[in-house]
Formats: structure tokens, C-alpha cells, sequence
């Protein structure tokens, strides 16, 4: 299996450009369904994300058709609990690798758009260049709402107030200090506890339910946020099942603006600046379907091989 690995803002993306199986379905979405099902692709998912090919917070994604000619290609996102519906991390990597691999051609000076067909939607990822260099990706984001400003979650911290957007996914926002914390790397492990336990409490809510499509229902992630000052603030996503994200978290951050904006701390067109734990920076313009801003770097190509005698495929992971 041929990968080529990126991060953004410091959050890995694994590039699987030709999938060695076969992923049935009409649509991106539809292969989705089919990709959680189905063993074959599911074991390729934990071999390539599992320790020792991979590790707990591992990121990546699987090159599949659009479901149309309107994009130029599809990908299947997936962590170490499955497949995800949305990832702006990841799609800022695609746009990097497109164009810096010469699948979507762009101009030395400029603009050049790649869209990109996820299972939540179509997404774009607007890569900018300059005198043939990649400076910068805007991830345009599906459309993104409010579901709910406050919802009282009980935790081990004492009860806290979750606030509840869709940004390509359902994500749980709550203010880190709330609960006694900062959004600090010294904080991490208290965090994902916090995480995981907003998660869970709320995974089965009405509010987790997205209003037209049930595939998309769920909370992905919780958003444990703190401002830093007008139009700033820090956050740590913790999705899935404790994974940590080291980037700003590009749909989390498109959810982020649909709740400053419905509750007017964003106003329309205005920025927002968002750090995560780690300092990285995304930032992103209010608008209904938001648009976020980083840069992806290459880590690496890999080729990994699996010896028939190994006793330990797919691999494990120890969270």
C-alpha cells in the first residue's frame, strides 16, 4: 500500500491515492456506508491507522470517485474508530497534494480550485501560489448551522453548558474553563477525558440528530474553546472515541462559526482566529458556508507491506 502522508497544523493526513480494495457505491456518502461494512476496507483502515504502521491519533483517507464530473475527486476520511463524515485538515492536504502532484493543474501565480466530494457534501479547497509555491489553502465548507445554543451536560467536573453546531459534522462546544481547564498541552489528558464525556452524553440527544440526513447524526467531536480576545480563541477537538487534533480542526472550526455567528459574537464577513493546543493557526471568514484558511506540508511517502506470517495485522492501538 503506496500512501503519502501530510499534516496540517500539525494534525496528520495519510493519502491513499489507489485503495488496493474494492469500494462499492453511487456516491461518496454511499461508500461510506459500504467502507463501514464491509472488512476488506475496514482492515485496510486499521492496518494503515493501527500501531505499528500507524498510532491512536492517526488521520487519513481513502482517494475514491466523484460522484459526478463536477469534482475531481472523492476521499473517504477515517481514524482509528471508523469513517468520518467531514475533515477540513484533510481537505487542505488534498488541495496541496492535487495541485503539488500535478492532478489539478494551477497557475505559478494564483488561484486554483479543487473540489472535492466528501461524504457530507462537496467541499473546495481554493490553493493559492506564488511564483509556483503552495502558500496557503482555503477550505470552503459545506453550509453550517446552529442546532442548539445551550444544553446542561452532567460531568465528572460538575454540569456544563454544550453548545451544538454541524460543520460537515455535529460537533459539542464547551468553554474549557467552565470545567476547570485551559486549552493547554499540560491540560491534554484531563481534556480528552472531558471530551469523550461531553461526547458520549450527548451522542444519543436529540440534539445529535442532523435534520435531514441521519447518516450524518451523531456528535463527532467535542470543541473545548477559550477566547483569547476579540474575534480569537483557542481550542482542542476531541473526536471519535479521545482522539486529540493538533490542528485548529477545519469542520469544527466551520461549526465554531456557525454558533459565534447565530449568537452574535461573529458578525457576518467578519475573522475569526483560531489557535489550537498546539499553536497552529486557521483562520475563518463568517459566512454560511464558512471558509477557512491554513497550509499543509508533506511528511513523507510510504510504502507499507504486510508479511503473511505477522501475527499482529491489522495492529492495535492501546486507547
Amino acid at each position: 500500500m503506496r500512501t503519502v502522508d501530510f499534516h496540517t497544523g500539525g494534525e496528520p493526513f495519510r493519502i491513499v491515492p489507489e485503495p488496493p480494495v474494492e469500494i462499492r457505491g453511487a456516491t461518496v456518502a454511499e461508500r461510506r456506508v459500504f467502507a463501514m461494512a464491509d472488512p476488506a476496507v475496514d482492515g485496510l483502515r486499521r492496518l494503515l491507522c493501527f500501531e505499528p504502521r500507524g498510532h491512536a491519533d492517526m488521520y487519513g483517507g481513502f482517494l475514491v470517485p466523484p460522484d459526478d464530473a463536477g469534482a475531481h475527486l472523492g476521499v473517504l476520511f477515517w481514524h482509528k474508530d471508523g469513517f468520518s463524515t467531514a475533515c477540513g485538515h484533510g481537505t487542505i492536504a488534498l488541495g496541496v497534494w492535487a495541485v503539488r502532484s500535478g492532478r489539478v493543474p494551477a497557475p505559478a501565480d494564483g488561484r486554483a480550485d479543487v473540489v472535492i466530494d466528501v461524504p457530507s457534501g462537496r467541499v473546495t479547497a481554493r490553493v493559492h501560489r506564488t511564483a509556483g509555491k503552495v502558500t496557503a489553502v482555503d477550505f470552503v465548507s459545506v453550509p453550517s448551522f446552529l442546532i442548539a445554543a445551550a444544553v446542561e451536560v452532567p460531568t465528572s467536573r460538575g454540569p456544563v453548558e454544550a453548545a451544538v453546531s454541524y460543520g460537515g459534522a455535529i460537533y459539542a462546544q464547551v468553554d474549557a474553563a467552565a470545567a476547570g481547564l485551559s486549552v493547554a498541552p499540560e491540560h491534554h489528558q484531563a481534556l480528552i477525558a472531558l471530551g469523550r464525556e461531553v461526547k458520549w452524553a450527548l451522542n444519543d440527544h436529540p440534539v445529535a440528530r442532523h435534520p435531514t440526513d441521519e447518516r450524518l447524526s451523531g456528535i463527532y467531536g467535542t470543541i473545548l474553546y477559550e477566547r483569547v480576545g476579540p474575534l480569537h480563541q483557542r481550542n482542542v477537538t476531541i473526536f471519535a472515541d479521545g482522539e486529540l487534533d493538533r490542528s485548529p480542526c477545519g469542520s469544527g472550526t466551520a461549526a465554531r462559526v456557525a454558533t459565534l455567528m447565530a449568537t452574535g459574537e461573529l458578525p457576518p464577513g467578519a475573522t475569526l482566529v483560531h489557535d489550537s493546543i498546539v499553536g497552529s493557526r486557521f483562520t475563518a471568514l463568517a459566512e454560511p458556508s464558512p471558509v477557512i484558511t491554513g497550509m499543509a506540508y508533506p511528511t513523507g511517502t510510504h510504502e507499507f507491506v504486510v508479511d503473511p506470517d505477522d501475527p499482529l495485522v491489522p495492529g492495535f492501538v492501546l486507547r
